[in-house]
């Protein structure tokens, strides 16, 4: 009932557009990133409506992407063809589990009615309600009739290196969505201001921005910290692939997070791009034989396992002296990592693991969270 009263509402809209204001009159900004740079809060002055924009709703996308939050029944802008929601969101559905941390992280978690992937999703509070949540599928087996059945008043999407497949079916049964693009910010703290974003669809912006401050201050004054290091072991990430080693750009979150603690990266790609690289296992051995911490390494729990599986590589530097280390400590039963969950909205506590086991003290009992050394 609600979507045909929504619809309806458009369709007079849209038939008074004339008498609503352009685009452009949403200039005012009621929030200004810090970090990141794919999105853009914006009102118009003397307004209560909010303009959210995507601007990179997916890798290569040409054009941004805006939902509308109408409150005050203010008209919609003219010619504007974006998402609609009537008021802030009170059912959401999440496709990602970083969205369901950055709605814990606000407070309001509850908000959620379905998620992508319940078996591989950490938060404590989702799992203590998987009775009454819908678990929807993923692209190419989406349960379309059960998103339908949870009624919800928003979906937040991803795109990877095109638009979501479940957009036109969302357009056609008339469910609002957005994109949320924290996985395309180069900088840590850039993924995590996206919570900003996320909360403004629940009403819950301030909180937000109460709870990212002294994450960003935290994060920034260990950086600092580590720039006085006059040592900065080398890293080398991940593991073989199908003959294939994929190895992060240098502009990726993850070198930024490395360099933040007090590391350097060991590989520089030359084209300055912003995607992986593929290098083979011949290069692959020279740059980890050179290097002194080995990271993420894959799904590997222990140093027999990885040498088992790749066997050439077990005389490198980082394995001799036993500085292997993954990002896997914390896991869902199903095997979901909580690095990619709750930690992008903790960059902070990611960003101390590294500090301690790039620069270990020998005094240290420092418990790590995200990261374990493989034995």
């Amino acid at each position: 009932m609600k979507r045909l009263i929504l619809l309806l509402w458009c369709l007079m809209s849209i038939a008074c557009a004339t008498e609503g204001p352009s685009l452009e009159a949403f200039s005012e900004e009621i929030y200004t990133p810090r970090y990141a740079k794919g999105f853009t809060l914006c009102t118009t002055q003397g307004g209560s409506s909010t303009l959210l924009s995507t601007a990179s709703p997916w890798q290569g996308a040409e054009a941004p992407s805006r939902l509308l939050i109408r409150r005050n029944r203010e008209p919609l802008p003219q010619g504007f063809t974006g998402q609609v929601i009537e008021g802030e969101a009170k059912r959401v559905v999440c496709m990602s589990s970083s969205y369901i941390a950055m709605l814990d992280k606000v407070g309001a978690v509850d908000a959620v009615v379905g998620v992508s992937g319940i078996d591989f999703i950490s938060n404590p509070t989702i799992n203590a309600r998987r009775a009454e949540l819908g678990d929807v599928g993923y692209d190419g087996n989406l349960n379309y009739e059960l998103v339908v059945a949870l009624d919800p008043d928003l979906v937040l999407l991803y795109g990877v290196s095109s638009a979501s497949e479940m957009v036109p079916r969302l357009e056609e049964l008339g469910i609002p969505y957005v994109y949320v693009g924290e996985y395309l910010e180069e900088h840590p703290l850039g993924k995590a201001e996206w919570m900003i974003f996320v909360a403004e669809l629940v009403g819950k912006r301030a909180t937000a921005e109460e709870r990212f401050a002294p994450i960003a201050e935290r994060y920034t004054a260990l950086a600092a910290e580590a720039q006085q290091d006059e040592k900065r072991p080398t890293v080398m990430f991940n593991s073989p692939y199908r003959d294939n080693w994929f190895m992060p750009p240098a502009t990726s979150y993850l070198v930024q997070l490395v360099t933040d603690a007090g590391g350097e990266y060991i590989y520089r790609a030359d084209d300055g791009d912003n995607r992986s690289d593929v290098i083979d296992l011949e290069e692959a051995y020279l740059l980890a034989s050179e290097a002194d911490v080995w990271l993420n390494p894959g799904v590997f729990f222990s140093l027999d396992e990885l040498c088992h599986r790749f066997p050439r590589f077990a005389d490198v530097k980082a394995v001799r002296e036993r500085e292997v280390w993954n990002n896997n400590a914390r896991l869902s039963p199903a095997g979901g990592n909580d690095f990619w969950e709750t930690g992008v909205v903790e960059p902070d506590v990611i960003l101390e693991d590294l500090r301690h086991l790039l620069h270990p003290t020998a005094d240290s009992d420092y418990r790590f969270i995200y990261h374990h050394r493989l034995q």
